[in-house]
């Protein structure tokens, strides 16, 4: 980073156009360390602060609108069928989880009164249950009290396989009680060290059971208010159109005191990411951008002179390329992708292997993310702790080439190998956006070279990421061999993120592609890894059994990890987000406020 650079940062820190936490993400983000970044602060003449900055607003309200550009826009506002993140972003602006994750992965209080502990009861010594005490006087957006009903509803709702949810993992092994109206108690199968799965994140939020009660179960897609929300959040619902814009209020009852700062909420979804970045960094028309997945140079030039600025967290996130271990071409009981086939040319372990030193990681880095990517061998990338040190990545067309020529694909007279009658042809679908198709691009050349047709496909981030069940071209449907996108993860532990690719998490048509393991990969050695490491309560043990579990799946290589992303959001200079790595971008929304100017 240039002498100067550094110096206009430091002085945006020093006159409060930049907070110091978001100094030090910039400084991560060059492959500094926090400690480093805060004695740069400190040389440069910026006081030492004392822990992350704190809410300031004295009063409810009077912050007026508050834009948000979601250039994926959300299509439903039922948390427990949101498929993408948008959806969860979106839902979390009006429903609540008990508890969210702050910026350095601790764990804050939303609907919960308190954190549960050994020392305060709310924890059992054998790791069997936990007991959350709720908030008194929550209301419902309608004015109906929040109680521990509701809580025990949503995990009735989810854990039924007719709901058809995408949080059936999380609840289905758990069983959810009423000690009183402000008290459940959550009961386990087996020993369990990470206790704050269910209820917590955007994941977790919560919805009333008296408007869902009677959408259990096979109904649960007719239900009204899976497109108009009540919630218990800082923001009421006035508008929705799906994959266009989101419209709140204040919410005048809202329990958190001083909160929210806002007086109104708009989250337009559509566009891009560039035309995103562009809005709020260079123009200012929105106060903040979300998932800012934009070539660093662009960042670069629109940041010089601009209304607003780039933010970074650091968490898991990695950007990959999914492999499908399921016939995408052939139809079995009306169903692509079915359990019932294979892979025609992926099921072959030496192609597998040879994709994955058929990507460029370093490339993808340099040309493409720049501050915002970290080159990685792994699918797992923290926490720390989590990540393995006994994997390794490489690029080699000449590799890959002796590797295909070994296992018997050959190259035919235009060039692509084939073997046993079938050419050695893929599609690589993903989301438009500049990044995923410059990867594309860079991937698709290398195969080339190396005698693999690969054509490219992009679909619009809103259908691709779609919760519709009668859509063909989502991610979770994967009808093609290879896709490539991200999933974020959602808490400071890998067991939810992890237990996607469980052998009974597999996305089929008979649960309606709510399934997340989406590859459609089976792996007794994994289960049996991700079981062990749900049980284990002594955290050692634990970490190296979800290293195994990465290891499992890059020695099967399931997924090429293309790239460790950092978080790279887009703000206005007076917008103090409060955004974490371990966490959905509205799950701290509560926090938000802007700084006064003049």
């Amino acid at each position: 980073m240039l002498d100067t650079e550094l110096r206009t940062m430091i002085d945006e820190v020093k006159d409060g156009r930049m907070d110091r936490r978001g100094f030090i993400q910039r400084m991560l983000a060059v492959g500094l360390t926090a400690p480093m970044a805060t004695q740069l602060l400190a040389i440069g003449g910026v006081a030492m602060a004392e822990g992350p900055s704190v809410y300031k607003p004295t009063k409810r309200g009077g912050g007026g609108a508050l834009k948000l550009l979601w250039w994926q826009g959300p299509t439903l506002l039922n948390p427990h069928f949101a498929t993408g993140t948008k959806d969860q972003d979106g839902s979390r602006l009006f429903y609540e989880p008990l508890a969210c994750w702050d910026p350095d992965g601790n764990m804050k209080l939303v609907l919960a009164a308190e954190i549960p502990s050994l020392q305060n009861g709310g924890l059992s010594a054998d790791g069997m249950s936990v007991i959350w005490k709720l908030k008194p006087g929550v209301k419902w957006h309608d004015g109906k009290p929040f109680t521990a009903d509701d809580v025990v509803f949503n995990w009735e709702y989810a854990r039924d396989p007719a709901t058809a949810t995408v949080t059936i993992g999380v609840h289905r092994d758990i069983t959810v009680e009423k000690v009183d109206d402000l008290t459940v108690r959550i009961k386990f199968k087996k020993p369990t060290p990470f206790w704050a799965d269910a209820f917590v994140g955007a994941p977790g939020s919560i919805i009333p059971k008296h408007l869902f009660a009677d959408y259990k179960g096979a109904k649960s897609r007719e239900a009204p208010n899976n497109l108009s929300p009540v919630g218990t959040g800082p923001y009421k619902f006035v508008e929705f159109k799906p994959g266009d814009v989101i419209r709140g209020e204040i919410n005048p009852d809202y329990h958190m005191p001083n909160r929210p700062h806002f007086d109104t909420i708009e989250m337009k979804g559509g566009g891009d990411a560039v035309s995103a970045a562009r809005a709020v960094i260079q123009t200012g028309e929105y106060d903040f951008g979300w998932n800012i997945q934009v070539e660093d140079d662009v960042l670069l030039r629109l940041e010089k002179g601009g209304k607003g600025k780039t933010v970074y967290a650091v968490g898991g996130d990695t950007e990959f390329i999914a492999l499908n271990f399921t016939d995408p071409n052939t139809e079995v009981d009306g169903e692509r992708s079915s359990m019932k086939t294979k892979h025609p040319l992926l099921s072959d372990p030496a192609v597998r292997k040879a994709l994955s030193m058929l990507v460029d990681r370093e490339a993808v880095k340099k040309v493409i993310y720049g501050r915002a990517g970290r080159v990685t061998p792994n699918f797992l990338n923290g926490p720390e702790k989590f990540v393995s040190k006994n994997t390794t990545w490489e690029f080699s067309i000449e590799k890959a080439s002796k590797l295909l020529d070994e296992a018997g694909w050959k190259p035919g007279a235009d060039g692509i190998r084939e073997k046993d009658g079938k050419k050695l042809k893929l599609l690589y679908q993903t989301a438009i956006n500049g990044p995923r198709q410059k990867t594309q691009a860079i991937v698709k050349q290398a195969c080339q070279k190396a005698g693999i047709d690969v054509e490219l496909k992009s679909v619009v981030a809103s259908v691709f990421f779609s919760s519709d069940v009668a859509n063909p071209d989502t991610y979770a449907k994967f009808y093609a061999d290879l896709e490539m996108f991200q999933i974020p993860m959602s808490q400071p532990d890998p067991a939810q993120h992890m237990r996607r690719y469980h052998s009974r998490n597999v996305a089929t048509k008979e649960n309606k592609w709510q399934g997340v393991n989406f590859p459609r990969w089976v792996n007794k050695d994994y289960d049996a890894a991700i079981d062990g490491a749900e049980a284990e309560t002594d955290l050692v043990k634990r970490a190296a059994l979800y290293i195994k579990a990465n290891d499992i799946m890059m020695q099967d290589i399931v997924f090429i990890p293309v790239m460790h992303r950092l978080k790279v959001e887009a703000c206005a200079n007076t917008l103090r987000p409060v955004v974490s790595g371990w966490a959905n971008e509205t799950d701290n929304l509560f926090d938000w406020y802007r700084e006064a100017t003049g």
